[in-house]
């Protein structure tokens, strides 16, 4: 085979071959993952930080929200299933969603004034700023 010379940026035809036989990637549980993650829109004020997660679908109640060592973590998980028995047929439907988001928080958010509140869709995340740092472990209530 023949080996093209990298030029210009563009990489050789046999880097571009070794990528794609690499199998590493096919066991990378990433490159088979089909989660969509939901879109968030992180905005700073003068005393807090503000997180708007784009979550259609949930309830509130099906949310989870922890602070650990830094990060604060979003799961979300719903599922649905629907049986129809009548005379002639049997209808079973069952469906599932769920995501994590994971964000580095910054040294300067107290643990103790996280709020989030969920509501049509949206679910809102408000992180007050203070010199305190984070406490290792806090799990948040939605609303």
């Amino acid at each position: 085979m023949s080996t093209l010379v990298k030029s210009n940026g563009i990489p050789s035809l046999r880097s571009m071959v070794e990528d794609f036989w690499n199998t590493d990637r096919f066991f990378d549980k990433s490159f088979f993952n089909t989660e969509t993650l939901p879109a968030v829109n992180i905005r700073e004020t003068k005393n807090h930080y503000k997180l708007d997660v784009s979550a259609p679908g949930f309830k509130k109640d099906e949310f989870k929200i922890t602070t650990e060592d830094g990060v604060l973590t979003i799961i979300a998980e719903t599922s649905d299933e629907k049986n129809e028995e009548k005379e002639n047929y049997t209808r079973k439907e069952f469906s599932s969603s769920s995501f994590t988001r994971t964000f580095n928080l910054p040294d300067n958010v107290v643990e103790d004034n996280i709020n989030a509140n969920y509501q049509d869709g949206l679910l809102k995340i408000e992180l007050k700023k203070s010199d305190k740092k984070l406490a290792a472990k806090k799990e948040v209530k939605v609303n």
